[in-house]
């Protein structure tokens, strides 16, 4: 007798914890700017407080009866954003309950809210290896795009994408002789009138295919992470140290004195900026030598390199520098979504190869 798992893995899982992820940073970041730019206010007049930790609650809430309710891909796309926001909103208030006197201002709050978010990332990413997807798990996955194909009519890319799970599945399963004919016997009928975003994926599907004949291409994404990464490890050293320093003292020789005696003075905060910034730039690296062997595998690890620098990065500076933080983060997500989008493409082409 075959095993039974009770679970099955979602091949999407790994966009939505993602999601997830980037919206409970961003949480975290936007409510303590707007707590110190409106001087720390509460909600419940003199007699109550209702901690922000409450409407996290609710928003997880919310995300549980989305996923629980619906089957299709964007209410799992918008509950885990949903979720990210509610448990970046809960956990942002863990000072007040690992302290005798409810201190939000705990210090080390911000190295237990990160380590939680690493363990999640740590622990998810364990369980979506690609390597141990079973026949079963591409035949779940098939018929979930099928799904997808009945509530919105199958594209040539779905219909592709559906094939190759199939072509992974067990060939002498029951139904996967029947669905593998009935995917292939459906004809696509594309909508008269597609929407404003089929019509804007397809165009920029088109623009990205025609982009990436040319050499230049490759050339380009290596220099942009390069110079990212050159931004990011210089703004990290300026934080670090000089920042309260006059130029009479950046520009004295003895500066070099005071960076010694920085290093041997480092804070956990300091410590967690300079090594989240060098490791995103071992990633980054990574993506650029291997770029020329496999163009996926290098935005995977440029994508990898935003990701630290969001989950990790991006937080250490807002300890120090608010606005910045959030003006860096605005701008690693916008990053990260063209990452996604290239990788999607770069994903469907290998997809078709092997059709």
């Amino acid at each position: 007798m075959k095993t039974r798992w009770i679970f099955a893995r979602n091949f999407d899982a790994g966009k939505y914890l993602e999601n997830f992820l980037v919206a409970g940073i961003a949480a975290i970041l936007g409510i303590r700017l707007f707590l110190r730019m409106t001087g720390y206010p509460q909600i419940g007049g003199e007699s109550l407080h209702i901690a922000h930790m409450l409407w996290g609650g609710l928003l997880m809430l919310v995300s549980i009866i989305i996923l629980l309710s619906f089957l299709n891909r964007a209410s799992e796309q918008l509950a885990s954003i949903l979720g990210g926001i509610g448990f970046g909103t809960f956990i942002d208030e863990v000072g007040k309950f690992v302290t005798r006197d409810n201190d939000y201002f705990f210090k080390p709050a911000v190295a237990i809210i990160y380590i939680t978010f690493i363990l999640v990332f740590i622990a998810i990413r364990a369980i979506q290896s690609g390597k141990s997807y079973t026949s079963n798990e591409y035949l779940i996955n098939a018929l979930g795009e099928m799904q997808e194909g009945v509530l919105h009519d199958l594209d040539e890319e779905g219909k592709n994408r559906t094939l190759y799970y199939i072509s992974k599945s067990d060939p002498m399963g029951p139904i996967v002789p029947e669905l593998r004919n009935l995917v292939s016997n459906i004809k696509l009928a594309p909508s008269a009138n597609p929407g404003f975003y089929t019509r804007l994926k397809t165009g920029l599907g088109n623009l990205y295919q025609r982009i990436t004949q040319y050499r230049v291409f490759s050339i380009g994404i290596v220099i942009f992470f390069l110079l990212q990464l050159i931004v990011t490890l210089a703004y990290a050293f300026v934080l670090i140290f000089f920042v309260g320093l006059g130029w009479s003292k950046i520009l004295n020789i003895k500066i070099f004195n005071h960076i010694a005696m920085r290093i041997d003075n480092l804070s956990f905060i300091d410590w967690g900026q300079l090594l989240a910034s060098l490791l995103s730039g071992v990633f980054v690296l990574i993506g650029v030598f291997s770029i020329n062997k496999s163009r996926i595998f290098a935005m995977r690890m440029f994508e990898r390199s935003i990701l630290i620098t969001v989950f990790l990065t991006q937080v250490f500076i807002f300890y120090k520098e608010q606005f910045a933080a959030l003006v860096g983060l605005s701008l690693n997500i916008l990053i990260l979504i063209a990452l996604r989008f290239m990788i999607e493409r770069e994903q469907a082409v290998v997809v078709n190869e092997t059709k």
